[in-house]
């Protein structure tokens, strides 16, 4: 910012105000809300405005009179049969031929309206209080009444707030800045706090700019490492005038739980570990397909590792113990070819107590209630959430940090473990959820909605937030929530040096406020930046209803990454929404779908088998569109032609366009589902090896590798279908790799409680099914076989569509297949960093062996890959495989992964 500008802004801090000055006292008032002019009336949001000067109101009668009364005072009385009372005034309104611009399409259909021309620079002002639409009989009386979702007007009349300079608190020497995006408010102050929990030492007037929407206050000093808050007065359905205390949008950092806003420059040398200007990420990712991903909890990490000094666990300083068991582990993966680390969400969470949380100790049988009914007790107060439950996101969470009290401290920890990662190899990624908020309207952990109500979130057909993420779904087709999205990516990536992110339900954003947010990281970065998310399409916008989403279909050509539940649900069996029977029924391609029937398994077909295996072919092949095999119908067919569902099973353009997994932090994880899929009397040993068949298809398959943490050591959440806020109990991972946690009681009841008497029996016999340590070290150990094996050779990571096209073949397919056997071969011939003239990969699931050709393969010298045959090679299994160069023919031992290369 320039000196003119903070001159400029001095100069607008000494403006008057439209409000009554904001008393000191106030800043310390215990509520986070006080009422200045009480209206209890409430009406619904059903009529929309489509830019500044147009609306529409779906449903309403066509022809008649329309007013639009408006309040400073939020006072306004509609009842229908009566006059409108408590109005300051009221605008005539105009019938319009206007059609509905593509952004409204979702909206149904009504009489356009207009402002007329002589009221439109009246409008700023009138949406800082109330404004109600009325329909009226000949008489003045209110025949129907709503109030207007207003983004749409907010958008049109301060577009210019998209180039507003730095948001947010900005202190230099000698200086700071407060800017707050606020176009709907009447008046606007910030409180400062020299420490995050004495009273207030001062309260400035901000002064708003009527061109850009946002107030603006200035203070002769710098305030770096003090804390504030804003007094912000809007208008509020039911309630009235009201002032809300609220903590910053784009808040830096914060103190205990929240409560006020720290002010920070990020890039301060005091907030910067030593060396943190010059730690880079390995440059292990020359292409997207290059990474292979560990999604890790930063909590969970370390809370259960004893080698983890106590006063550590569970927080940021944990990945500083290098010879922590968890740093070990983290560091081998790394020397095997893991890329990335993809922390759960780190922003500030809602629902973690940041001081005094809950650390309940559980115990009982394994198939008690006991443990559930002490974690829900404790749900909400203990240490544990997942946190997808937004607070403010361009601020770290507390809760891992060594003292939450202090802004600074939660920066610098945050940032020595970026360093620490990056000393060990790994580069550093982190899910972020901007598809919806923690909370909402005038809850005290509301923040986006006490500042501009009604703008940031999604709104359905009568002004209520819509809900189906989960939560207070928002808005990022408006100008300033995209804004608050993208800015705060570009923050991740420049002050945190975030090499990646996963976006959460990210088909609830539009792609062009995604694409707009590659190119800032990007700049940020000075370099790509990996975007990879859910594109799973649901909810209010599915298919495109309110705008072009960034979902699995409509990224194609993006560049940005979804994760693939084609091959997902065919190695697991049955989809991630089953309950009851049928998650026993329902049994996957590696787990005995048809040749190793559970006692629920029976109805099963052989067509279903070979149903499940062509669409694994599919995720092994990228899911790229233009790829063609024979499918077990006999036919040539590309995988934009393959069906899955009602969807073309392949939907990328090309393979960085897709994330495979067979795990990840939502639903059962794959060994809690191979339990319950699997006949009960499979052995530990061979759990673990089914265990590796997962992690295998994985390995081999084009596109993005993701791995959820634990995997590889069989980790188990006791059959718990959603974890999220099971504490630490159900989430725990042992490093020492002793026991995987199969057994430690009935899953928490909220999501898994109906399912009680179908998975009690199985946790009674978990004494049989829960693995040894033998059988954890090796699954270990086959993982970081695996993850060598796709380090070794850019043919596992093939660059584009025609790299594909032109080099991956499938053999044993068609109808004559041996199902239970994936079987190809990729050429390498020319290819940079293919190391090979060639290669195969086989994967058989049966529990015998099985010998396939491939006619084009025979004369060729074909060997086994060199981790299998290294000292240390973790499958035994895998070395007795073996090929037929006469033939052309493979053998394949009972429940094996193998490679072949010809060099």
């Amino acid at each position: 910012m320039t000196r003119l500008h903070y001159a400029a802004l001095a100069a607008a801090a000494l403006a008057s105000s439209a409000h009554a000055a904001v008393p000191l006292a106030t800043c310390d008032d215990p509520s986070f809300q006080q009422v200045l002019h009480a209206s209890s009336a409430t009406l619904d949001a059903r009529a929309v405005w489509l830019d500044r000067r147009l609306l529409t109101w779906p449903g309403a009668e066509a022809g008649s009179t329309f007013r639009l009364y408006h309040s400073g005072t939020a006072a306004i009385v509609a009842t229908p049969g009566a006059k409108v009372t408590g109005a300051d005034g009221a605008l005539a309104l105009e019938a319009s031929t206007a059609r509905l611009p593509v952004r409204f399409k979702w909206v149904g259909a009504g009489p356009v309206l207009s402002v007329r021309a002589q009221d439109l620079a009246r409008l700023k002002d009138l949406h800082r209080g109330q404004l109600v639409l009325v329909q009226e009989a000949a008489d003045g009386t209110v025949r129907a009444a709503t109030r207007i979702q207003a983004a749409g007007a907010l958008d049109d009349l301060y577009a210019a707030a998209g180039e507003l300079p730095e948001l947010g608190a900005t202190p230099r020497k000698g200086r700071t800045a407060f800017r707050l995006w606020a176009p709907t408010a009447q008046g606007a102050a910030v409180c400062t706090y020299d420490s995050g929990s004495g009273k207030a030492t001062a309260v400035h007037e901000m002064a708003f700019d009527a061109r850009t929407g946002a107030w603006n206050a200035y203070v002769a000093r710098d305030l770096s490492g003090s804390y504030y808050r804003y007094a912000v007065d809007v208008a509020v359905d039911g309630m009235g005038l009201v002032r809300n205390l609220v903590t910053d949008p784009y808040s830096v950092s914060l103190t205990t739980d929240s409560k006020r806003s720290y002010i920070a420059d990020l890039g301060a040398a005091n907030l910067k570990p030593k060396g943190w200007d010059a730690t880079r990420a390995p440059n292990t990712v020359k292409a997207q397909t290059d990474m292979v991903i560990y999604e890790l909890h930063v909590r969970d990490f370390s809370i259960n590792d004893p080698s983890v000094p106590a006063e550590k666990r569970g927080k940021y300083t944990a990945f500083g113990e290098a010879n922590s068991n968890g740093m070990r582990h983290l560091k081998a993966l790394a020397r095997a070819g893991l890329t990335d680390i993809h922390l759960l969400p780190v922003y500030d969470l809602g629902t973690v107590p940041e001081k005094d949380c809950a650390v309940p100790a559980p115990n009982g049988a394994p198939d008690s209630e006991s443990q559930q009914a002490l974690t829900r007790k404790t749900a909400d107060t203990d240490c544990f959430n997942w946190g997808y439950d937004p607070y403010h996101y361009n601020a770290l969470e507390g809760s891992y940090a060594s003292d939450p009290s202090d802004g600074a401290r939660r920066i610098l920890e945050f940032r020595q473990m970026v360093m620490d990662l990056h000393r060990a190899g790994l580069r550093v990624g982190t899910d972020v959820v901007y598809n919806h908020t923690f909370i909402a309207g005038q809850n005290d952990k509301s923040v986006l909605d006490r500042v501009v109500p009604g703008y940031y979130h999604r709104l359905n057909a009568v002004g209520a937030i819509e809900r189906s993420t989960c939560c207070d779904n928002t808005a990022t087709e408006n100008m300033m929530m995209a804004r608050l999205m993208i800015d705060s990516a570009e923050l991740w990536t420049r002050h945190y040096k975030i090499d990646s992110f996963r976006f959460d339900l990210m088909g609830h954003q539009p792609r062009a406020a995604m694409e707009r947010l590659q190119k800032r990281v990007n700049k940020a970065a000075g370099r790509h930046v990996e975007l990879i998310g859910e594109g799973w399409n649901f909810g209010e916008v599915a298919d495109g209803a309110r705008f072009v989403q960034a979902s699995q279909l409509s990224l194609n050509g993006s560049g940005i990454g979804t994760f693939s539940d084609r091959a997902r649900d065919a190695v697991r069996g049955g989809s991630a929404g089953d309950s009851g029977e049928a998650m026993v029924r329902r049994q996957g391609y590696i787990n005995g779908l048809v040749y190793d029937q559970n006692a629920l398994g029976g109805e099963h077909k052989q067509v279903d088998l070979l149903r499940a295996a062509d669409m694994i072919r599919v995720g092994l092949a990228g899911s790229v569109r233009p790829f063609a095999f024979q499918t077990f119908e006999g036919k040539l067919r590309k995988l934009e032609d393959i069906a899955y569902g009602n969807q073309p099973a392949g939907y990328a353009s090309q393979p960085g366009e897709v994330v495979n997994y067979v795990e990840n932090h939502d639903n059962q994880t794959l060994f809690d589902i191979n339990v319950l899929k699997l006949p009960v009397e499979t052995s530990p040993a061979e759990r673990a090896r089914v265990q590796v068949l997962g992690m295998a298809i994985n390995a081999f398959s084009q596109g993005v590798a993701y791995y959820h943490a634990g995997i590889d050591t069989l980790r188990s959440k006791s059959l718990d279908k959603n974890s999220f806020n099971s504490g630490d109990w159900f989430n725990r991972i042992d490093w020492s790799y002793q026991d995987n946690y199969f057994g430690t009681g009935l899953p928490q009841s909220d999501d898994n409680g109906k399912d009680w008497p179908l998975l009690k029996p199985f946790l009674a016999k978990a004494a049989a099914i829960k693995p040894a340590p033998a059988d954890i070290a090796f699954a270990r150990d086959a993982f970081r076989d695996l993850l060598a094996i796709r380090a070794s050779s850019t043919l596992f990571r093939l660059r584009s569509t025609e790299d594909i096209v032109q080099r991956l073949r499938f053999f044993n397919t068609g109808p004559q297949q041996e199902a239970t056997v994936l079987a190809a071969w990729i050429d390498g011939k020319g290819y940079p960093g293919a190391k090979f003239a060639g290669l195969s990969y086989l994967v058989n699931v049966d529990k015998v062996a099985h010998t396939v050709s491939g006619e084009a393969l025979r004369g060729k010298r074909l060997k086994l890959h060199p981790v299998h045959t290294a000292a240390g090679a973790a499958d035994k299994r895998a070395a007795q495989a073996s090929f037929d160069s006469a033939s052309g023919s493979f053998t394949v031992p009972p429940r094996t992964a193998v490679v072949f290369v010809a060099e």
